[in-house]
């Protein structure tokens, strides 16, 4: 076995100098194929309210200069157990949100084909929908865990069957999400209706709120959702308006009485031995961030994931 590329050396090129991919890993041109890829999609044309997460992959390569190659949390060094590589961005149309979405389809399930595992960078949530799907083909319906404060199970906005608040009705009419393993996490906040919760119920979603982690603590919110999702190939779908504002301003819906960085972070190390197939982070929105507050937390939590995918490649 060739031995995987890791990042640049910091101490040989400052981390503040050379191309920005993600950890400053190689591109998946220059290694050929990869254990892992990094990719990002710059759309956000399916938000309901403030603009800017087509921005996000770059905002989110370049807080992800600072990552550092082991991970003592989960005692692991990701990047030297398995190939990992930035496969740059899935260019879709900006003017026409199902061509985008059948774009993004096609390009996941290309670059997984060879069984590639991909960790997306956002984008807005509008694009969990035809990653599902390229996940889907490869191994039929997925359990799924939603780490926002939405639920994302609207039926349509202004009529459009395709936005950032509709991925996961959409994604349980087309029959991709095993509805015996759903799960939403730090959800809050108002609600159109209380029929929304009856209708989330009905497609099968379980709801762990940003409440019930603050009363429940972490420990016991994990241990019910790995005996939720058990053995079957698990999907994680992150969007990082989960965070409280005051860890993630810089998001297009935000909502007041999130989950801490630390409390996001520790809840995903306590799925390490699950049997995660694919990843996304979204909706970081760098025009409304401070100090790089969004950005740096979503490239920490797209670093976890990797983690996560070293781990189970250890244990095959």
């Amino acid at each position: 076995m060739t031995e995987p590329r890791g990042p640049v050396d910091s101490s040989r090129v400052p981390r503040f100098a050379g191309p920005a991919t993600f950890a400053r890993l190689p591109r998946l041109d220059e290694v050929g194929r990869a254990d892992v890829a990094v990719v990002g999609v710059p759309f956000d044309t399916g938000v309901s309210y403030r603009p800017g997460a087509r921005f996000g992959p770059s905002a989110v390569r370049e807080a992800s200069r600072l990552l550092r190659p082991y991970h003592p949390g989960l005692d692991v060094s990701p990047f030297a157990t398995q190939q990992v590589a930035d496969a740059g961005d899935i260019a879709c149309n900006p003017f026409n949100i199902n061509e985008a979405v059948e774009t993004i389809e096609e390009a996941a399930s290309g670059l997984a084909a060879d069984g590639t595992r991909l960790v997306t960078i956002g984008g807005d949530h509008t694009i969990a929908l035809p990653l599902l799907r390229a996940a889907a083909r490869l191994h039929g319906p997925v359990a799924l865990l939603h780490f926002d404060a939405h639920l994302d199970t609207w039926d349509t906005y202004f009529g459009a069957e395709y936005t950032h608040g509709t991925p996961f009705r959409r994604a349980v009419e087309e029959g991709i999400l095993d509805t015996e393993a759903l799960s939403h996490v730090g959800t809050r906040g108002p609600l159109y209706a209380k029929k929304d919760l009856d209708d989330d119920r009905r497609m099968g979603f379980g709801v762990v709120t940003s409440a019930d982690v603050m009363r429940r603590g972490v420990d016991e919110v994990v241990d019910a959702l790995r005996q939720r999702i058990g053995d079957r190939p698990l999907y994680l779908s992150i969007d990082i308006d989960v965070l409280d504002p005051a860890h993630a301003p810089g998001t297009g819906t935000p909502e007041a009485g999130g989950l801490t960085s630390r409390e996001l972070l520790e809840i995903l190390r306590g799925l390490a031995g699950s049997n995660l197939i694919g990843a996304d982070v979204v909706e970081v929105a760098p025009a409304y961030d401070h100090a790089e507050l969004t950005s740096v937390a979503a490239s920490h939590v797209a670093y976890d994931l990797v983690s996560l995918l070293a781990l189970n490649e250890k244990r095959a």
